[in-house]
């Protein structure tokens, strides 16, 4: 059993850890530290945590294949690879996209597993690393409860040449819940107080995941959640806020004179709309280019990292073309992994995906997220020269990520405060069919203002579904809100039958990595259907 865990959890790399330090330590030689050195450096609890972030960053590259392609938002067009057989629930076990994510999932776990195992060493000026590693041990457990169902809850650094990998067998997905909320409320009390970089976990992401894990559990708290959400949203505390233009401070793109005095420039509706776009992509840090004819922006979106630090964004993993926020990347090789942390969170989701037949709007998806139903966001989301809607062969692919391929530099957003916003909705209107509860109404309508829609007074559980689906396209939400509103299966099997696909009740979830179920035999379970 000597090897036994070694592909659950990866062995730890100091070069992993190495950022942000160029001047303390050198980078020729990544592996000149200990574990136990670098713990005893004036600033290693922060090299360590920097760590857990780095491998964080593979965690989102094929995230997207295993979400939203296996959701109605998207379908693939290709023949190539892997995309074909998971957008039609044709996974096995043996699928090297499933046990990646798994694998990339336990690693992150392992670099926080060692800042919680040697937390009693922490100065009290890296305390907060410590919050973080619990925030981060929490995130990654989160990702896999949602995704395999039943899975091991690991709470320290396993020694792979000892058989403690059998003290750790697969939880009921009831009990991995309650051992992720534990860790995101530790992080809470640790990050308590803790300055907000939104490139790092913080007291108020801790809340907010916290309250959503609360949603996604078996047997949703409601009550719970309602509470940790409203600190956020009545309170204030921590200045999230959407990007949102008020009327009266909104740009003109055109003369339109008002018919009562010809000198007046009047605002239309579409010119608002137009704002409103623009600030929907500056949420993902996008620009667009100029242009506007005929009541449409026109331009074309590219990623500016100026604008990726915005008040919305909560928590984000960090990608850039230069090592500007001084990550890197897990991927890249020793001679640069100083130059560069260009790699993208997931070339599927971005202007590479479709060369290679992904990130295509499917026909059902292109009912709710059209120009008439949608005319904020569907600009800011689709890309509108792909969009023809008298040819129901075309493939019309996503704008979210205007970022280049492999070589990208859009961040991956883990938590919005649209997000928020419509989660404590969610938790206000709890098991009932619908509410005018004025603060789940007003929580609602802020993200549809901002999408120029009409308020509504009224709030029902397929309302809020349905707006779920069109604010985060492409974010990796939509099978998992599926999966906590009980009607994936209703939803996927209908999309299923109509586009000659392969879902069945089981596959909702993913199967167990056949790996992993090697590496310890007869002790894990497959999941059903695999």
């Amino acid at each position: 059993m000597k090897n036994t865990f070694k592909n659950i959890i990866v062995c730890f790399s100091v070069m992993a850890l190495l950022t942000s330090c160029t001047e303390e330590l050198d980078l020729s030689n990544p592996t000149a530290l200990s574990i136990e050195e670098l713990l005893q450096t004036e600033n290693g609890f922060e090299l360590l945590a920097n760590g857990v972030l780095d491998a964080y960053q593979k965690i989102p590259a094929n995230e997207f294949l295993l979400t939203e392609l296996r959701s109605d938002n998207v379908r693939a067009n290709t023949e190539n690879g892997n995309f074909a057989a998971i957008n039609a629930y044709n996974v096995d076990p043996n699928n090297g996209d499933v046990a990646t994510y798994y694998s990339n999932n336990m690693a992150s776990i392992k670099h926080a597993n060692t800042i919680i195992d040697n937390r009693f060493l922490a100065p009290e000026n890296q305390q907060y690393t410590v919050g973080e590693a619990y925030f981060m041990r929490g995130l990654c457990h989160f990702n896999l409860v949602r995704a395999y169902k039943n899975v091991p809850f690991i709470d320290k650094v396993l020694d792979i040449t000892s058989n403690e990998a059998l003290n750790y067998p697969q939880l009921p997905e009831a009990e991995v819940y309650e051992k992720i909320i534990a860790d995101f409320k530790t992080s809470i009390a640790y990050l308590n107080g803790v300055e907000q970089n939104r490139y790092r976990p913080s007291e108020g992401a801790a809340i907010c995941l916290a309250a959503k894990a609360y949603l996604s559990q078996p047997n949703p708290d409601f009550t719970e959640a309602e509470l940790l959400l409203a600190s956020v949203v009545e309170g204030n505390t921590y200045n999230y806020n959407l990007l949102f233009t008020e009327r009266s401070q909104a740009d003109q793109f055109e003369f339109n004179a008002n018919p009562l005095n010809p000198s007046e420039d009047l605002l239309t509706d579409a010119e608002y709309n137009a704002n409103l776009v623009i600030d929907y992509g500056n949420v993902f840090g996008n620009e667009i280019s100029s242009g506007y004819t005929d009541g449409v922006l026109d331009g074309s979106w590219s990623n500016n990292p100026g604008l990726e630090i915005n008040d919305e964004v909560i928590f984000s993993i960090a990608y850039d073309l230069v090592s500007s926020d001084n990550y890197t990347t897990s991927d890249s090789g020793l001679d640069d992994q100083v130059e560069t942390d260009s790699e993208s969170h997931s070339f599927a989701m971005t202007l590479q995906g479709p060369s290679n037949g992904v990130n295509i709007a499917s026909l059902d998806f292109l009912d709710f997220m059209n120009p008439e139903l949608q005319p904020v966001r569907f600009y800011a989301s689709i890309d509108a020269l792909s969009y023809n809607p008298s040819d129901i062969t075309n493939d019309t692919f996503n704008a979210k990520f205007p970022t280049d391929g492999e070589i990208g530099d859009n961040d991956w957003i883990v938590l919005r405060y649209a997000d928020v916003l419509l989660l404590y909705a969610e938790a206000i209107l709890g098991d009932n069919a619908s509410t005018t509860d004025s603060r789940a109404i007003d929580a609602f309508n802020k993200v549809r203002e901002r999408a120029g829609l009409e308020a509504v007074a009224n709030l029902t559980k397929p309302l809020l579904l349905a707006e779920r689906r069109v604010e985060f396209v492409y974010e990796n939400q939509r099978l998992y809100d599926l999966i906590r509103f009980d009607q994936v299966d209703a939803v996927l099997t209908e999309f299923s039958n109509q586009n000659s696909l392969f879902y069945t009740i089981e596959k909702k979830y993913l199967p167990f990595p056949q790996r992993e179920i090697d590496n310890l035999p007869n002790f894990y379970t497959q999941n059903p259907g695999y």
